[in-house]
């Protein structure tokens, strides 16, 4: 599992993590809500060692984020999409999914090829698997950017605002995607805005405000008017995100 312990975190006087505590086991999927600067990005920053924590401790898998070592480790067993693709436009689809399972992994890349292909066949890029990522659409490029994330077989999937540059029609396509990993098992950690496509596919749902954890609930339960919908923070900004 994934573990938090007690994590604090900040910017110069700012406090973006204040003592977080969260578990996510296997076949979870928890998707973590909050207004932005309510420290969800960062969390999972903190969760691939992208960031250096203040205090406390993760571990993934009982491999702790903190230590060098054992960090290459947790990130052979996590994956990360951010928001903004990061693809490298000089290598078209199929290779920017090939390169972490061949120098990583040490996938031969003929094996590492195969499995891309597969992977890009499923999300509907077959066709596209030799394209460039400046000849694909956001959201094409988005499913490549989930597709090297699978190809290096994570048991943990971090997804961070994945669909905020994107249009509705290409949030569409990338969200079904998810709802098909989802349905697969895949455990999956899931930064969003996307507030009814949470509650679809979500087991659990954590709230953060101004760097706490509020509420970390079960999914029915987060929804409910006298559960999560009870707390008046909770019921404001699900009432503004609803408007907007």
């Amino acid at each position: 599992m994934i573990s938090v312990r007690g994590v604090r975190k900040s910017f110069g006087s700012a406090t973006v993590l204040d003592g977080i505590d969260l578990e996510v086991h296997r076949g979870e999927v928890v998707s973590i809500l909050g207004s932005s600067g309510s420290g969800k990005s960062t969390l999972v920053r903190c969760i691939n060692g992208l960031e250096k924590l203040d205090g406390g401790r993760i571990t993934v898998d009982d491999f702790d984020v903190s230590h060098p070592k054992q960090l290459a480790e947790a990130r052979k067993r996590s994956a990360t999409v951010f928001q903004l693709f990061n693809l490298y436009p000089h290598m078209t689809a199929v290779q920017n999914v090939t390169l972490a399972p061949i120098q990583v992994l040490k996938q031969s890349r003929t094996q590492a090829e195969s499995a891309a292909r597969a992977l890009l066949d499923s999300v509907g890029l077959g066709a596209r698997a030799d394209a460039y990522p400046a000849q694909l659409s956001g959201g094409q490029r988005q499913r490549v950017g989930i597709c090297r994330a699978l190809a290096m077989k994570p048991s943990y999937l971090l997804l961070d605002e994945i669909t905020s540059a994107l249009d509705p029609e290409m949030t569409a396509e990338v969200l079904s995607i998810l709802a098909r990993l989802a349905k697969t098992g895949t455990t999956m950690v899931f930064v969003t805005h996307e507030i009814e496509f949470a509650r679809t596919i979500s087991s659990r749902i954590v709230f953060l405000d101004k760097g706490q954890l509020v509420v970390d609930l079960p999914t029915g339960q987060f929804f409910a008017p006298d559960g999560g919908m009870s707390k008046p923070r909770i019921a404001q900004f699900l009432s503004k995100m609803r408007k907007d």
